[in-house]
């Protein structure tokens, strides 16, 4: 039998974003222009010593034997496509998304085979029109030799590709209206640091809510000072249980400094070891360890903040001191049963949410002053009520009253006054959350969630402009953002009339979280739109499939539009799509 033939390839994968809509005001001219298209792409993909493989339709798939070439020609390539774009009017100006990978590939005749091809077609297509992604294996390769910046789009799971992808995007413009505010190398003006999850040296896996509350808890503390840049949770916790090299770390955070450590518990004594290190160089400014007995925990968390601030030389605002060492609780074991629930409800699910509201009441009734623990009790009443798991409107109610409960006893800037802002909210009191959302914003601090569920406010009241530079601000902060984070801004972009952009960003919502039907709900709303139906009417089939108790006249009466008319346009569009 002969042997199969392989190679290395640097392997670029192209379509039209946009190409049916193009294609349905006017075929002829969509076909000109792609011809034309085609033979400057072809020209470039020549001039740098590669090959054009297949251009199926709308699509082009090119092979290179270099990914400095491969790289090079994307970016020349698209800046002369936005030059021929210039002289075309808005509605007919062809937008190419390119994706490369550098993967092994099969080679039969002219032809090549292999999930290098597959990925590289992933990696398109959660490309933005007009830009060049990149696999984590081509940047490796590429990012000291050549003369363009790069912003780290995140870990991505791709369908029928068993490991996540690590992307980055090529930066086509530095000076580009809406870039993600994320650059590889790119220094805060203020410090930046990322609190790596602490690792739990217990020997005992029922512990690692106690490691990893303890690790949230200095996100929290940290995030208080305005004048210190820190990364979210959510990115934080993607490099749990993994080999770390913090200086990759930094590159792909963008932040100066990593704080990691663990934690060792047994019974009422804990160890806690920490180190603070520069991502530049790799080295340890400083390091130390704490053993405390379980009541002394609040102390322990107040020195490791402290240190930090000193080290740092970080200026602590006016009236920030105090925020950062109020502590809601002095009970630990209320704290202890807090941080159960809390690791049950962050994993979002109908199930863990009504574990974690039960452990958060019985830290309640433990220390019934606790406002973090009341806030968060609220948040699984809201979370029920925002995902459909109920139609009971006492959720509703009952979130509120939480809400106020909480911001009467403890800090209003905290996950409480995320919560009353939402509340008020979806009882469609549209006017008393944007007032919280004004409050908010005087207040010069906000963490990357507090940032997403006040854009998700905006955007249901009227103001998806502001919402956008709100959730871009939040993502910044959480360059591995979740799939709410990327529904908010999709919601935006559909709200403002950006279609094409709308339908990447909610595409990629659903590749990190395919069963988000909030974002199927909206990805079918734009493709009618954009009068692709059939696209819209398989989102809607999905949505129907997999929550076959969810209608049409649920949500028509639950979205809390300010504007009516909105909610009457997607209520049409996804009734066209097929809901009902």
């Amino acid at each position: 039998m002969a042997r199969t033939r392989r190679r290395l390839s640097a392997i670029l994968s192209a379509d039209v974003a946009g190409y049916s809509l193009l294609m349905a005001g006017d075929e002829v001219a969509t076909v000109d222009t792609l011809t034309q298209y085609r033979d400057i792409m072809s020209d470039n993909i020549q001039a740098f010593h590669g090959r054009v493989v297949d251009s199926p339709g709308d699509n082009l798939l090119a092979e290179f034997g270099s990914t400095v070439d491969a790289v090079e020609c994307a970016v020349n390539m698209q800046k002369r496509l936005l030059e021929e774009n210039a002289a075309l009017p808005e509605n007919r100006k062809m937008q190419f998304r390119v994706g490369i990978n550098l993967g092994d590939v099969i080679m039969e005749e002219d032809r090549i085979y292999g999930d290098g091809i597959n990925i590289a077609a992933r990696i398109e297509g959660l490309c933005e029109p007009g830009g060049v992604s990149i696999a984590r294996s081509v940047y490796d390769q590429v990012q000291n030799k050549l003369d363009v910046q790069f912003d780290y789009a995140g870990e991505h799971t791709v369908k029928n590709i068993a490991e996540p992808v690590r992307i980055y995007n090529v930066i086509m413009d530095a000076g580009e209206e809406g870039l993600p505010a994320t650059k590889e190398g790119v220094v805060n003006e203020n410090p930046s640091i990322i609190v790596l999850p602490f690792i739990n040296m217990s020997g005992d896996t029922d512990q690692e809510y106690f490691s990893d509350g303890l690790t949230e808890d200095l996100i929290t503390d940290l995030s208080k000072i305005s004048n210190l840049f820190v990364i979210a949770r959510n990115s934080a916790f993607t490099y749990k249980g993994k080999a770390v090299n913090v200086q990759e770390i930094g590159r792909e955070m963008g932040v100066k400094y990593a704080l990691e450590g663990s934690v060792r518990k047994a019974g009422q004594r804990v160890r806690i070891t920490a180190q603070l290190i520069d991502t530049a160089s790799g080295g340890h400014i400083w390091a130390d360890r704490y053993d405390r007995n379980m009541d002394d925990i609040f102390a322990l968390q107040d020195d490791v903040t402290q240190q930090i601030v000193s080290v740092l030389a970080v200026k602590v605002g006016e009236g920030e001191e105090k925020r950062i060492y109020h502590r809601d609780t002095d009970n630990v074991v209320a704290y202890d049963y807090f941080l159960r629930g809390l690791e049950h409800y962050n994993r979002f699910s109908k199930e863990t949410n009504v574990k974690a509201r039960a452990l958060f009441e019985k830290a309640i009734d433990l220390d019934n002053t606790y406002s973090m623990a009341y806030a968060k009790y609220g948040w699984t009443y809201l979370t029920e009520w925002m995902m459909g798991w109920t139609d009971d409107k006492r959720c509703l109610q009952r979130a509120l009253e939480l809400a106020i409960k909480a911001i009467s006893i403890g800090d209003k800037v905290g996950s409480s006054y995320c919560l009353l802002g939402n509340a008020y909210l979806w009882k469609k009191q549209n006017d008393k959350a944007i007032a919280l959302y004004d409050e908010f914003e005087s207040m010069n601090y906000g963490t990357a969630e507090a940032m997403s569920d006040f854009a998700n406010i905006l955007n249901f009241s009227g103001k998806p402009e502001e919402a956008i530079r709100l959730v871009e601000k939040a993502m910044r902060l959480d360059p591995l953002f979740p799939a709410f984070n990327q529904f908010n801004l999709g919601h935006s972009q559909y709200l403002v009339g950006k279609f094409d952009a709308a339908i990447t960003t909610l595409r990629e919502a659903l590749v990190e979280n395919a069963d988000f039907f909030p974002a199927r709900f909206f990805l079918a709303a734009t493709y009618m739109a954009l009068g692709r139906v059939e696209e819209a009417r398989e989102e809607m089939d999905i949505v129907i499939q997999k929550s076959p108790q969810t209608s049409l006249e649920v949500w028509s009466q639950r979205l809390p539009y300010k504007n009516p008319e909105i909610l009457d346009r997607i209520i049409r569009a996804l009734k066209q799509a097929g809901f009902n």
